[in-house]
C-alpha cells in the first residue's frame, strides 16, 4: 500500500453530475444504465474520488440486476460496510475508506461456490483501471488477482 488515497474538493469538483449523486449524496444510477456493467476488460475498479482498489474483474458476475456485481472486494481495507435504514429497508451499504464515496450495497445471494456475497456497485462511483496499466498506474501489488475469464 504505497499509494495515498485521499479526497479532495477538486476532485469532487470535477465530477459529472450523476458521479457526485451517487457518490456524494448516497444515490443510485438506473438499473441498465452504468457505463461499466457490461465490461469484461481484465482490470481493477478503484473509486472514483479517491482512486483506491476496490473490485477485481476476476470477482465481477452478471447478476442480472442492472448494476455491475462483485462477489468480494479487492482488498478489504478499502470498503467500509454500514446498516443502511434508508427507504424503509435494513441493508448493508459499501463505501470506500478515503474517499467515504457511497458504492452500493451488498446482499448475501451471490454465486454459494463464491462466498455467496454479492457487491451491487454503481457504475458511476467507480473508474475502470486495464490490467495492461495497472503497474504503471501504482496498482502492480494487484495484478495477481486479475485474471482472464474462463
Amino acid at each position: 500500500m504505497n499509494k495515498k488515497y485521499a479526497k479532495s474538493s477538486e476532485k469532487i469538483a470535477s465530477l459529472a453530475p450523476e458521479q457526485y449523486h451517487i457518490t456524494q449524496k448516497n444515490g443510485t444510477e438506473r438499473p441498465g444504465s452504468g457505463p461499466l456493467l457490461n465490461n469484461k476488460e481484465p482490470g481493477l475498479y478503484v473509486d472514483i474520488v479517491s482512486e483506491e482498489p476496490l473490485f477485481s474483474s476476476s470477482d465481477k458476475f452478471d447478476s442480472g440486476s442492472g448494476w455491475p456485481s462483485f462477489t468480494k472486494p479487492v482488498d478489504t481495507h478499502y470498503v467500509i460496510e454500514k446498516k443502511d435504514y434508508s427507504h424503509g429497508m435494513t441493508r448493508v451499504e459499501v463505501r470506500s475508506r478515503y474517499a467515504d464515496s457511497h458504492l452500493g450495497h451488498v446482499f448475501n445471494d451471490g454465486p454459494i461456490d463464491q462466498g455467496g456475497m454479492r457487491y451491487c456497485i454503481n457504475s458511476n462511483s467507480l473508474t475502470f483501471i486495464h490490467r495492461d496499466d495497472m503497474e504503471a498506474k501504482g496498482y502492480g501489488d494487484y495484478l495477481t488477482q486479475v485474471e482472464d475469464k474462463k
